[in-house]
């Protein structure tokens, strides 16, 4: 009986020890799960990056990194992003603050690239604006460009090589992961072939999609360009806006006129240089009205005097892009009245230097 009752005592310890690690195990298992119910949290700001892409339109085309976890993921973004600040100016956009790009050029036509703020004078609907915040010469700020060709059959004829040195020219012009370019042929109608990319061979098929044919809306192009593709671009830090229209300038079929075409354009804040594909040799009417567009945005027109002088044209214009200034100011009196407003921006040396600026820009209305 002894020995019976010692072995029911002993087993009755021996359950009860078994009870206890079992209720110990259980309480600390809360524990040991805490870092996977906490592991999203620390994952959120790589998932969460995508969602807020960053200002300037370029780095839209990049993906994001896939299938590696946080932290690993999350050094070489950091790396790309601290280059990228190296290299690219930045100006933020403010509400309340006009940004204008500029060019001087001397009496012989050469661009100038290394004056300073001081040497020039800014007039905002004729005074003197309230506060200059920013200057920048020889600005590398981010581009977005629009590249308008006429594909009407006025210009059938020398729409190959036309093609040839655009693709030559968005080549050389825009900069990966901080420039972006569209595409948009024109005839009736204008037709996107490519949209905002930085991807050279994406921008070089949409100009090899463009086919001649039909009437001229010149002004239709130039106003679907700056209204449904540069003013809906992101724009939180300052970017350099520019068209670069490629036509003969006869506009036969267009539903807005060229006035409400240039206001559209000066809204967007683009600059419009035009290459006119007239090499006839005699200037005609829509020579004139290429002169118009180019001068009233703070562009330049070119009239090449043959088609080989076209690649040139874009040369130039390319030059011109790397080698501007551009100044953002806030202006004396300023409204959300949607007014327009006059820009007045010249050298104080004005016998040895011009100043080459779009020529006013429309307030916001809230």
């Amino acid at each position: 009986m002894e020995s019976l009752g010692f072995r029911l005592i002993a087993t009755y310890g021996i359950a009860l020890l078994l009870l206890a690690g079992s209720a110990t195990a259980q309480s600390a298992a809360p524990t040991s799960s805490a870092p996977t119910t906490a592991a999203p949290t620390e994952a959120a700001p790589a998932s969460a990056a995508p969602a807020s892409p960053p200002a300037v339109a370029p780095q839209q085309n990049t993906p994001p990194a896939t299938g590696t976890a946080a932290g690993q993921g999350q050094q070489p973004a950091d790396a790309a992003a601290a280059a990228d600040s190296e290299a690219v100016a930045v100006i933020r956009v403010r509400p309340n603050e006009v940004n204008v790009v500029f060019t001087v050029t001397d009496k012989h036509g050469r661009r100038i690239t290394d004056l300073k703020q001081n040497d020039f004078r800014v007039l905002d609907d004729n005074k003197p604006p309230e506060v200059i915040r920013s200057f920048l010469a020889e600005t590398n700020l981010p581009l977005q460009v629009g590249l308008l060709i006429d594909a009407s059959n006025s210009v059938r004829d020398r729409f190959k090589f036309e093609q040839e040195s655009a693709i030559e020219f968005l080549n050389q012009t825009v900069q990966p992961r901080k420039d972006q370019a569209f595409v948009i042929g024109f005839d009736v109608t204008p037709e996107v072939t490519q949209d905002f990319t930085d991807n050279s061979e994406l921008l070089a098929h949409g100009v090899h999609a463009l086919r001649p044919g039909g009437g001229t809306a010149l002004y239709d192009a130039l106003y679907y360009a700056c209204r449904d593709k540069l003013l809906k671009a992101p724009k939180s830090i300052t970017v350099r806006r520019a068209i670069i229209l490629l036509s003969d300038g006869d506009d036969n079929q267009s539903h807005v006129t060229r006035e409400e075409a240039i206001e559209m354009a000066q809204r967007a804040e683009a600059v419009v240089y035009t290459i006119s594909t007239n090499v006839s040799g005699t200037p005609g009417p829509g020579d004139k009205v290429l002169d118009r567009i180019a001068d009233a945005t703070g562009g330049k027109p070119f009239h090449p005097f043959q088609i080989r002088d076209v690649a040139n044209a874009f040369a130039e214009i390319q030059d011109e892009l790397r080698s501007q200034y551009a100044i953002s100011y806030k202006p004396a009196d300023f409204k959300t009245d949607g007014h327009y407003r006059s820009i007045d921006i010249e050298a104080n040396d004005r016998k040895n230097f011009r100043v080459r600026s779009r020529r006013g820009w429309y307030a916001p209305t809230q």
